[in-house]
């Protein structure tokens, strides 16, 4: 009788830590919300901040899997980028949503070092879903997933270590003063190519509706974001060429901040505006007297 006791008590305990082995090994599990693309996008950019590589696959295969094939029909019904009012570029969700998120995942693997897997997925967004665009709430403006995915594969191509984050603009004038700070032309050139080719054109259109320096609050200064940053941007390359040694590309570089981006105006955390174009021309008349 002891001795079946003994086994009953044996076979209780090893069902139990089997129990507790699956419950320690058990999968995740996901909320996918109202399973609307917008909203698995939206998940998968938070996981991605998060450094979770596995909750983005799961959030952005999801998104493919469910709207895959609606993408792909919009992405056929194209023969240019749409345009237009916001509206109509929106009424392509699925297009936008499927190649948003095959960028995140793609980022999400370049980000955690595994070239390989990223750069198949940045050819399936450029090859596949060309035509599809992504919002940014905060600057209010669209750019394009395959363009973004086309940068990484040039830098995966040239071993490259860049990170647009969220591809807002003042997200890549940060990584362009960290660049500077660590000396890094090469990186500074990158940024600033990716910086002027998605709000290049936005810049030139607040700055040629401004005729003097936004000043009625910084409110007001700030809502000229794209050309206060793309202005930085171009101050702080014309720098990186200063540091190089490379005068005659950093005068070029100052002197479009004053031709082109006169009404840039930057924000110093210590609590206050700065101009570049004024920065610049004292940088111009510093090398020219050098010379």
């Amino acid at each position: 009788m002891k001795k079946l006791v003994i086994v009953m008590c044996a076979l209780v305990m090893a069902a139990a830590g089997i129990q507790l082995a699956n419950a320690q090994t058990a999968v995740p599990s996901y909320n996918f919300g109202d399973h609307k693309s917008s909203t698995l996008a939206t998940k998968a950019w938070k996981a991605l901040e998060e450094k979770n590589v596995d909750a983005v696959v799961v959030y952005t295969n999801k998104c493919i899997e469910l709207y895959g094939a609606e993408a792909a029909k919009m992405q056929a019904s194209l023969t240019e980028l749409p345009s237009g009012d916001d509206q109509k570029v929106f009424s392509y969700w699925a297009l936008n949503d499927v190649a948003t998120c095959l960028y995140i995942q793609g980022e999400a693997y370049f980000r955690a070092k595994d070239k390989d897997k990223a750069k198949l997925l940045f050819e399936r967004v450029v090859k596949e879903f060309s035509f599809g665009q992504t919002y940014d709430p905060a600057n209010k403006a669209f750019w394009k997933p395959a363009d973004a995915a086309a940068d990484k594969l040039n830098m995966i191509e040239k071993n490259l270590d860049m990170d647009f984050g969220n591809m807002s603009s003042a997200t890549i004038v940060s990584k362009m003063w960290e660049s500077l700070n660590a000396k890094n032309l090469d990186l500074v050139i990158a940024y600033n190519a990716k910086l002027v080719k998605v709000y290049g054109e936005t810049a030139k259109k607040m700055q040629a509706g401004m005729t003097e320096y936004a000043w009625e609050s910084p409110d007001k200064i700030h809502s000229f974001w794209a050309l206060n940053d793309v202005g930085t941007g171009t101050f702080i390359l014309g720098e990186a060429y200063r540091v190089a040694g490379k005068n005659a590309e950093a005068i070029a570089a100052f002197k479009q901040v004053v031709s082109d981006y006169l009404y840039a105006q930057c924000w110093d955390p210590n609590g206050w505006f700065w101009k570049p174009a004024e920065a610049a021309q004292q940088k111009i008349v510093e090398l020219e007297s050098a010379k």
